[in-house]
């Protein structure tokens, strides 16, 4: 198995970029779509894994690659992949690469190759919406699986066998564990694959100001999250109508001006909502939302109080019990003590 390129957490701007990405793809599926991705590369320095250009016949772009140092040799590459799969080689000279931020010089394979109507649906509202996702097909462009969900379940397309379909489903499951994007080639019988992974990072907002709140943005930073902080409802409420499956909200404000916020964070049914509070004031809490036509159902999604039972007793140690939810609700897991666990150790 040969990995080519490193594992990295995408940043804000590539979390951004990858949700437009999926809208397009989600838009242009029906019409044909190509996609180009990195079968090799080498030079750059470290670069993000999980780079893909999409394309229609007509010549409109989405997504990139290593920052549009490729595009010279990938963007004629991704028109013809509608159609038929093909290669390109391309090199980035030193100038360039440095103009365009990146570390070094380098030169890269690209496949183009293209991803059908339902496939390319399926990974552009996966992108879209924040789920992880994975892109195989061969290293000869043949075939192409998406795979979609928290653990990877759902599938669609295909490689041409079951044999390959399974050997790349396994395969794409093994790297989801690792819990980062990352693009890899892997050698299974019957051939070569190349995998795309992408896994969404985490985003937290911080509805209220305190220490237990810097001592959040601090963890989340800790395990390269982003995290921001906000004090008044409106801002919170238009950003969880954003909100995907990888987005977080943590309420330390406990004034009812945010049940508003909690209600339709609820409804919607995206991301992790979580509230600080003691028990007397989750009770009066909940009151209120079911009062304002929340139900028993919306309401079980609310972690609250938020956070694992620790023992915590500082701000730190609070930020640490909060976050540690967050990992055991995106691993499906319960939280419990590694030595009373039966499943796997490690995800």
């Amino acid at each position: 198995m040969a990995d080519t390129s490193t594992a990295a957490a995408p940043g804000p701007s590539q979390s951004n970029a990858l949700r437009q990405l999926g809208a397009a793809l989600r838009e242009w599926a029906p019409a044909g779509v190509g996609v180009v991705r990195v079968l090799d590369r080498h030079g750059f320095g470290t670069v993000e894994s999980g780079q893909l250009l999409a394309g229609r016949i007509d010549g409109a772009l989405a997504g990139g690659l290593y920052r549009g140092t490729l595009d010279h040799a990938a963007v004629p590459l991704v028109v013809s992949a509608v159609d038929t799969p093909g290669t390109a080689d391309a090199h980035v000279p030193e100038a360039a690469a440095l103009d365009a931020g990146l570390a070094c010089s380098g030169g890269a394979t690209l496949l183009g190759h293209p991803l059908p109507a339902r496939p390319a649906a399926a990974l552009g509202e996966a992108l879209e919406q924040g789920v992880p996702a994975a892109l195989v097909s061969t290293t000869a462009g043949r075939g192409a699986l998406v795979l979609t969900g928290p653990e990877l379940e759902s599938a669609h397309g295909g490689l041409g066998t079951s044999e390959l379909d399974e050997a790349a489903s396994d395969a794409a499951r093994r790297l989801l564990r690792r819990g980062a994007t990352a693009t890899e080639r892997i050698d299974v019988e019957g051939g070569e694959l190349l995998l795309d992974l992408w896994v969404p990072v985490p985003s937290v907002l911080v509805a209220g100001a305190g220490a237990i709140g810097a001592a959040l943005v601090a963890q989340a930073g800790l395990l390269g999250w982003t995290a921001r902080t906000e004090t008044e409802p409106e801002p919170v409420r238009a950003a969880v109508a954003a909100f995907t499956d990888a987005d977080v909200l943590v309420l330390l404000d406990h004034a009812p001006a945010f049940d508003v916020v909690l209600a339709e964070g609820l409804r919607r049914g995206r991301g992790f909502i979580g509230a600080l509070g003691s028990r007397r004031t989750q009770s009066a809490r909940r009151e209120r939302l079911l009062a304002a036509g929340v139900t028993e159902d919306e309401l079980a999604r609310l972690r609250g109080p938020v956070g694992l039972d620790l023992g915590a007793r500082t701000p730190a140690e609070t930020a640490v019990s909060i976050v540690a939810q967050v990992v055991a609700a995106r691993s499906g897991r319960a939280g419990t003590a590694l030595a009373a666990a039966e499943g796997r150790i490690g995800g």
